[in-house]
């Protein structure tokens, strides 16, 4: 294998930006709420929508949301109105947790070592990152070798520890549902971060609609699977 142009160690935090929302999304959201009970046209209920105070948009949306007594009490089908894009550049492994989300458009790019790869913390604390790097540089040469005349094939060379970039088109109730999911204390610190910042996106540009999401959880845990597994330990300690 050729030697390659050292690749360096990316941060742990992953990269989402908000491409695109629709500025007037609350005020359509409110009219999808409304547009079931009335017999008026969608664009005579968006203007009346429109023309609310903000207090009573609020009140409709809150009214709509509910108490959500946990995180699969959705909102209903108003919330499908708005759509957000977002640019994200992560770690394959992350990305291949995300994908299996099917209620939006994800497209990627070409996997590559073009964008550096991830470092976990703990491999520096324990003094394995050493051998963690030479590993993905050999990995690395291999992958660019392999994409001068096979630029499709090479991919299967690419650690998952190396970085892809990639967008997603969402709707609101979808994007209730992966940010609360993916948020989750036992999932992996990699995909919650994209989940906590697809959350954050939304909550700075559109409050009143992100107040709903109740469930996005924001800390970080240093053993993100430990009560999981615990828990785990106990309910197999009573069979």
């Amino acid at each position: 294998v050729v030697p390659s142009t050292p690749h360096p160690p990316s941060p742990i935090r992953s990269g989402v930006t908000l491409v695109e929302y629709d500025p007037d999304a609350e005020a359509k959201v409110v009219a999808a709420i409304l547009y079931p009970h009335s017999a008026l046209t969608l664009a005579e209920v968006r203007a009346i929508a429109a023309a609310l105070p903000a207090d009573e948009r609020l009140a409709i949306i809150r009214a709509y949301v509910g108490e959500r007594g946990s995180r699969f009490h959705k909102p209903g089908r108003a919330f499908e109105t708005p759509v957000y894009t977002f640019d994200i550049l992560a770690d394959i492994g992350a990305y291949r947790d995300l994908q299996r989300h099917r209620i939006q458009t994800q497209e990627r790019q070409r996997y590559s070592v073009r964008h550096g790869y991830l470092t976990p913390p703990e491999l520096e604390d324990y003094g394995l990152a050493a051998p963690y790097r030479a590993a993905l540089e050999s990995a690395a040469a291999l992958a660019e070798q392999l994409a001068a005349d096979l630029p499709d094939a090479a991919q299967y060379a690419v650690p998952l520890a190396f970085r892809v970039r990639w967008r997603i088109t969402i709707n609101l109730r979808a994007a209730f549902h992966l940010a609360e999911l993916r948020s989750a204390p036992q999932g992996h610190p990699a995909y919650r971060q994209i989940a906590q910042q697809i959350a954050a996106h939304i909550r700075e540009v559109h409050p009143t609609l992100a107040e709903g999401m109740r469930y996005v959880d924001m800390a970080d845990y240093a053993l993100e699977r430990l009560d999981a597994e615990r828990r785990l330990d106990a309910k197999l300690s009573r069979a």
